[in-house]
């Protein structure tokens, strides 16, 4: 089993700033791709970005050269910076892990960022 505790979000008005921060449960061995997802009311849920153990990145479009994602691995932890946001990107933002020996995710409960007009 694997926890994850997310912390981070809030209300920020547009061209602002936020930092989510994700922490997993679980020592590093076995801790595989871990990634923010996200998800508004009325829509599916969306791939915010990715990173890989070894540190390989993935973005959305809708995020890339916005937002940036980065690890700890020593932490288990991984980081959102979210830089010039605007309304669209208000949702409630979960993060997840890929349990590397497994293969199964684990979802955060998520923290809800609301970007103001």
């Amino acid at each position: 089993q694997v926890q994850l505790v997310e912390s981070g979000g809030g209300l920020v008005q547009a061209g602002g700033s936020l930092r989510l921060s994700c922490a997993a449960s679980r020592s590093s061995f076995s801790i595989g791709t871990m990634g923010w997802y996200r998800q508004a009311p009325g829509n599916e849920r969306e791939l915010v970005a990715t990173i890989t153990s070894g540190g390989r990145t993935n973005y959305s479009n809708t995020v890339k050269g916005r937002f940036t994602i980065s690890r700890d691995n020593a932490k288990n932890t991984i980081y959102l910076q979210m830089n010039s946001l605007n309304p669209e990107d208000t949702a409630v933002y979960r993060c997840n892990v890929v349990v590397t020996y497994s293969g199964v995710v684990y979802w955060g409960q998520g923290t809800q960022v609301t970007v103001s007009s």
